[in-house]
């Protein structure tokens, strides 16, 4: 049974955040690597939801970064962290 996510900030509609969750979960059981995982969420966020999306994996970061609006998520799934966002 996977760890359930843990919202950390978000401004995000119930409906994307959802199909990150979605995309996310499949990644973390499909892959190990932390650069793998963020490529395939990249890649699904970027064919699903238009160009432009930036995704962060990892146990330990800093970021400090620009966003558009309602679109724009950081969770933790277990030990990972994931920084999830779209730039115009």
């Amino acid at each position: 049974m996977s760890p359930q996510p843990v919202l950390k900030a978000s401004d995000i509609s119930p409906e994307l955040k959802d199909a990150i969750l979605n995309i996310t979960s499949k990644a973390t059981e499909d892959f190990s690597l932390e650069r793998e995982i963020a490529g395939v969420i990249k890649k699904e966020l970027d064919i699903k939801h238009g160009n432009t999306w930036h995704v962060i994996v990892g146990r330990s970061f800093g970021s400090y970064v620009t966003h558009e609006k309602g679109h724009f998520m950081y969770f933790y799934i277990g030990p990972l962290a994931f920084l999830v966002f779209k730039t115009a």
